[in-house]
């Protein structure tokens, strides 16, 4: 089946006695019991499927999880808590008996550096970053680093560059690491090779801004890991969160095309106007990425995040762009059905120093837009009346 069809099915109407539920239902037991002792004792080791506690499973996230297997393509899933514990949690199992070390991206998510360098680090991993847009530069650092993971986004945040994903896979595989991508900008419409891929449910996932978590999605050789982590750790989503979620992704494919289109149409616009120093646009002919886009991403489909240089604006100038935004808001997240704006030196890569953002590529007349379903014509136009104050 096509990814529009498993997104509406894939995960639901699990028989329950007589009856079967069109969609799956809140399980909010956070235990279960059997007739008999020696049917717990079975669904405890795990030698017949069953629910016994949920930490360990819940029906609601098992319908969650199956679902993003099927998305993609993985073996296993856990839903998480948030995005970033399931990075966290994705990153600790690709680990296990495995080197200590991981090569990043040098372009990742401010708060992922932070848990980098700020968690896994202080804990004995070491960690190297390096440009996964230069296959030779990042072949180097693999090769000195020894890793046993391999971190990346598939779109970086918040500048939109691409890494040759197929390419660091195979240098993963020759270097027995684990890839680990964060596809929360891309979504499962676009395929992986990867070990583990995780995603913010928050973003276009769940895409209305009403749920906070993440998943993990990991193939057969991780599974069992991933399984007993998560039972050791705990970052287990609610199963009311896990329902916002599926219902959200039925129809995430319907949004993210729309907003793909959307977000074109607005880079495009935001390219002409003379207080718009330079737009960083997966869509774009002229992206430095571009022929690694056209051979990765499905046509069109290049993403909905559209960041933009203000021209020769400091601080105080971008917050009395964004202050004048008047259907656009300003928030600090991404993927919801409305366009959102952030400045990430305030937010997304606040933990980084100025001189860290500044090697980055992150100026201090950066914003960041995530484009929304609405109309093309009325993002632009509270664009420019913004732009024009």
């Amino acid at each position: 089946m096509k990814i529009h069809t498993r997104a509406v099915h894939a995960g639901d109407r699990k028989p329950a006695g007589a009856h079967v539920a069109s969609t799956t239902p809140i399980h909010t037991a956070t235990s279960y019991f059997y007739p008999t002792m020696a049917q717990l004792e079975s669904v405890f080791a795990e030698e017949s499927k069953g629910y016994c506690y949920s930490r360990y499973d819940n029906p609601s996230a098992a319908a969650l999880e199956e679902l993003m297997c099927s998305l993609e393509g993985g073996q296993s899933a856990l839903a998480c808590a948030s995005g970033m514990a399931a990075l966290h949690t994705a990153i600790l199992t690709a680990l296990t008996d495995r080197r200590r070390s991981i090569v990043a991206a040098h372009a990742l998510y401010g708060q992922t550096v932070s848990l980098l360098m700020n968690v896994l680090e202080p804990a004995g991993i070491a960690v190297r970053f390096a440009d996964v847009c230069d296959p030779a530069a990042f072949r180097s650092a693999v090769e000195e680093a020894r890793p046993g993971c391999i971190l990346m986004e598939t779109i970086s945040n918040p500048l939109v560059r691409v890494g040759p994903l197929d390419s660091i896979a195979a240098m993963a595989a020759e270097a027995g690491a684990a890839l680990v991508v964060d596809n929360t900008f891309a979504t499962p419409l676009l395929e992986l090779g990867a070990a583990f891929t995780v995603h913010s449910l928050s973003k276009y996932l769940a895409g209305h801004g009403d749920v906070l978590g993440g998943v993990v999605v990991t193939n057969a050789a991780h599974a069992a890991t991933l399984r007993a982590l998560g039972r050791n750790v705990g970052p287990t989503l609610g199963p009311f969160e896990c329902y916002l979620a599926m219902r959200g992704i039925k129809t995430f494919p319907l949004r993210m095309e729309r907003q793909c289109a959307n977000a074109a149409a607005v880079a495009a616009r935001l390219a002409q106007h003379p207080r718009v120093e330079r737009v960083y646009f997966g869509g774009n002919p002229s992206h430095p990425d571009a022929a690694t886009i056209q051979r990765l991403f499905p046509a069109g489909l290049y993403g909905a995040i559209v960041a933009f240089d203000l021209r020769g604006a400091a601080t105080a100038e971008v917050f009395r762009f964004m202050d004048a935004l008047k259907m656009i808001v300003r928030a600090t997240s991404l993927g919801d059905v409305h366009s959102m704006m952030l400045y990430p030196a305030m937010s997304s890569h606040r933990e980084l120093s100025p001189k860290h953002r500044q090697r980055l590529g992150i100026g201090g007349n950066l914003v960041r837009l995530s484009v929304g379903i609405e109309d093309p014509e009325d993002i632009c136009a509270d664009l420019e009346q913004g732009l024009a104050r």
